[in-house]
């Protein structure tokens, strides 16, 4: 293989020629410039030797000083002395000395340092020795600061006053205390001795100048928070204020303010976490703005929930931190304001970020012994129920209250559970026909829209089917099937735990809510689950250890069940009726009590809902007896018992021999026996209502005269438009004895509106007070009464 040649051609003699008059060029400038150099450099040592020279033959030497001396410290100096040699001075150290006044540049130098005068140039340099040439700073003693105070003005003139300023000394820890050995903890710095009202001015200045900067950093995030989403982090950084005279409030007001600017800033959509892919694409101005604005938001808010959370957890825990300038004390008052931010955040951000999280936090609260924040915490989860349309966040509620209740082994307030009673679910999904399942009737492809339709209907498709698509995004409405299925999970979980209770605990507080849980929902219960369901609730009432309300919620519930989708089922609820009828002379009646509302709930489910499975003789056994009550309980409870009656007249039209004195087939009329069915009520009269005609109520006498006429709809004794449409239960709360209120019976000429008075301002007009008085005096009798006296009045 041949040899390669070098393509480099070698350099001409023209060209070396000139190379090298340049280098001789730039050795001759160079040496120039060191000369001129050198030069300088000694011109200056020679001005600066001049002028050392003239200032130390102006200068006068100061005489030494001399300390006078103990005559101790004498005695032992010369005795020092005596052991000392005559020659301090050896030669070398002479020669050193001579070389160092030969230099010029000694007396430029600084003759405090001993370092020779070339020791910059030297590459390494020993650090010991540098520090050992330092000189030493002798002790002395602090010089202690005086504070100058008030002067005093005397007949000789003013007298200034100071006094020392305290010293805080380092306090050792105990060898009992915990931690690593003693440390010394240096106390907090104290102010100068002020009296209570200077502090209290200097905190009120000092939470001033807080709240201004709270207002300030809120104000600028709320007028544009795309761009001042990093002052959320000055402002959040607050919440660990270190000053402990405003410690307590400034923290209290950060955490409001916050809560207030995310219910503001926040978006109506959760934000996701981008993925690497998105985040390595190149995007737009406006949109990696908007990235940055949810990044900084998202991450800012879970930061502020971990120190909502913090809060409330060293508020369980009692447990004092080292660097916290917070009391014990004031904990309480922190926890409280972190619980009512976190419930305010439960309810108004339902759809952002880390909502599972508030709910985790906000149900154990629901079982809290404080009294305060129990309430708070039930109160947000039933508002939370009340407006969630979609049922998303109803079902995590849900999810965690049953978790919570089963692994407290069902000891729980009565408060979480009927919570549940707010949850807005009345529709679930059921089980399906087999139309139902049949696939649906499939959209035409384009090719079967070619090979069927012509090309006019072809168009006239594509417009309502984009018509359709623009209809539905106007809407915006979520899908009824997700909704029902989120419902139908939800009482799935519902159901769970109220069977749990009766199975489990069926002697624990929780059974009432369950049962007015199961009355409410029991519409909704699976078929499958109608049979063990009613025999529990009879077993219940049967075991006589339920109170009168919880009963009343076991009626109730076993009607519910078979007036829903129970319609289908052969089943005879005769120990219902019978129990109800028993113990509707049991009912309290000397207080105002909502149990009233049930028993009006229950007779509508179980006689007028039911009209077609009730006999005649049953409807006319319950006519009679709740007629014999009116005459014992207040008249709210009285107006809607009679309005229950009208109900029931115009229910079974048999019920008008009631009405008349002669008596129908054979028998007589057994008060006493608690079987409807076979207390012969068609052979008595409903004497009672000539009684009401007397009643000191205007409503009772109203009900009282027209249901004796028959309760007719049209003519002289019929009712009012706003009493006859109304439902029983509405009138019971309508003319219930919270809400009385009196009229005067003359007004002002001027006032065109009649003023309404409370109980309490009627008093005030004697003969308001003696009608309210002879009233009340009438209650008390009506309600002393027993059934006997009333039956022998009637024959009088």
């Amino acid at each position: 293989m041949a040899p390669r040649k070098n393509k480099k051609k070698a350099p001409s003699f023209r060209k070396l020629l000139k190379t090298s008059n340049v280098k001789i060029e730039n050795k001759l400038k160079n040496r120039q410039f060191k000369q001129q150099s050198a030069a300088k450099k000694h011109r200056k040592e020679q001005k600066k030797l001049k002028q050392a020279l003239n200032n130390a033959a102006t200068r006068t030497p100061l005489p030494l000083e001399r300390y006078k001396k103990r005559p101790e410290d004498e005695e032992d100096e010369e005795e020092f002395e005596e052991t000392l040699p005559v020659d301090m001075m050896e030669d070398d150290d002479l020669e050193q000395m001579k070389a160092m006044a030969q230099k010029a540049s000694f007396l430029t130098r600084d003759l405090s340092s001993s370092e020779p005068v070339h020791a910059r140039k030297r590459k390494q340099e020993n650090v010991m020795d540098k520090y050992e040439k330092v000189p030493r700073l002798m002790q002395k003693e602090q010089e202690k600061e005086l504070i100058h105070l008030l002067p005093i003005k005397d007949k000789t003139g003013i007298i200034p006053q100071t006094m020392e300023k305290p010293v805080v000394k380092k306090v050792e820890k105990e060898h009992g205390d915990e931690g690593d050995g003693a440390e010394e903890v240096s106390a907090p710095k104290l102010l100068p001795l002020l009296t209570t009202q200077e502090l209290v001015v200097l905190r009120r200045k000092r939470l001033e100048e807080r709240k201004v900067c709270i207002a300030a950093l809120g104000s600028s995030i709320l007028s544009d928070p795309s761009a001042n989403i990093k002052k959320l982090k000055e402002l959040r950084s607050m919440l660990v204020e270190l000053d402990p005279y405003v410690a307590v409030t400034v923290r209290k007001l950060v955490m409001v303010s916050l809560m207030e600017i995310f219910k503001d800033i926040v978006p109506s959509y959760r934000i996701r976490p981008l993925t690497e892919a998105e985040k390595s694409t190149k995007v737009k101005k406006e949109t990696q703005q908007l990235r940055e604005f949810e990044e900084g938001l998202v991450s800012q808010y879970k930061f502020y929930l971990e120190n909502l959370e913090q809060t409330v957890k060293d508020w369980k825990q009692m447990k004092k931190k080292k660097s916290d300038v917070v009391s014990l004390k004031s904990y309480k008052g922190l926890a409280e304001v972190a619980v009512k931010c976190l419930c305010e955040l439960l309810v108004a951000l339902p759809h952002f970020n880390f909502h599972n999280n508030i709910i985790v936090m906000i149900v154990p609260l629901m079982n809290h012994e404080c009294k305060k924040v129990s309430e708070m915490s039930c109160e947000a989860v039933r508002k939370l129920f009340k407006q969630d349309k979609v049922g998303q966040a109803s079902l995590g509620m849900v999810k965690v209250i049953s978790g919570l209740v089963k692994s407290r082994n069902y000891e729980v307030k009565p408060e979480v559970l009927k919570a549940l009673l707010c949850l807005r679910v009345k529709e679930v999904e059921v089980k399906k026909d087999a139309d139902d399942i049949a696939p649906k009737k499939r959209f035409m492809n384009f090719k079967e829209k070619r090979k069927h339709l012509s090309r006019m209907q072809r168009k006239w498709k594509k417009a309502e089917e984009k018509l359709e698509k623009e209809l539905l995004e106007a809407e915006a409405t979520e899908s009824k099937e997700k909704k029902l299925k989120l419902h139908t999970e939800t009482l799935n979980i519902v159901f769970l735990t109220y069977f749990r209770i009766l199975k489990k605990a069926q002697k624990s507080i929780l059974l009432s809510c369950v049962l007015e849980g199961l009355a409410k929902f029991a519409h909704l219960i699976n078929v499958e689950f109608f049979d063990d369901l009613l025999i529990v609730l009879h077993k219940l009432i049967e075991s006589g250890d339920l109170s009168y309300r919880e009963s009343l919620h076991c009626i109730q519930t076993a009607f519910h069940v078979l007036s829903g989708q129970g319609d289908v089922l052969n089943i005879d609820p005769l120990k219902f009726y019978t129990h109800l009828y028993k113990t509707l002379l049991r009912l309290h009646a000397g207080t105002t009590n909502d149990d009233m509302i049930i028993v009006l709930q229950c007779l509508d489910v179980m006689l007028t809902k039911r009209r077609k499975q009730v006999s005649v003789q049953r409807a006319l056994a319950f006519i009679k007896r709740l007629t014999t009550l009116s005459l014992q309980v207040l008249p709210n409870s009285t107006v809607g018992i009679l309005a229950t009656n009208r109900v029931l007249m115009h229910t079974f039209p048999k019920s008008d021999i009631l009405l008349d004195n002669e008596s129908q087939g054979s028998g007589i009329y057994l008060p006493e026996l608690d079987e409807p069915e076979y207390c012969n009520p068609q052979n008595t009269s409903l004497w009672e209502l000539h009684t009401l005609q007397r009643h000191y109520h205007p409503i009772v006498r109203k009900f009282a005269a027209h249901l004796i006429v028959g309760a007719p709809s049209e003519g002289s004794g019929a009712l009012n438009v706003a009493l006859s449409r109304k439902s029983a239960t509405d009138l019971f709360e309508d003319y219930s004895i919270k809400g009385m209120t009196f009229n005067p019976p003359v007004a002002t000429p001027s006032s065109k509106k009649k003023e309404k008075f409370t109980i309490g301002d009627a008093l005030l007009d004697s003969d308001l007070k003696k009608q309210i008085d002879s009233r009340l005096e009438a209650t008390s009798i009506l309600s002393d009464l027993d059934f006997a006296v009333h039956f022998r009045k009637a024959f009088i």
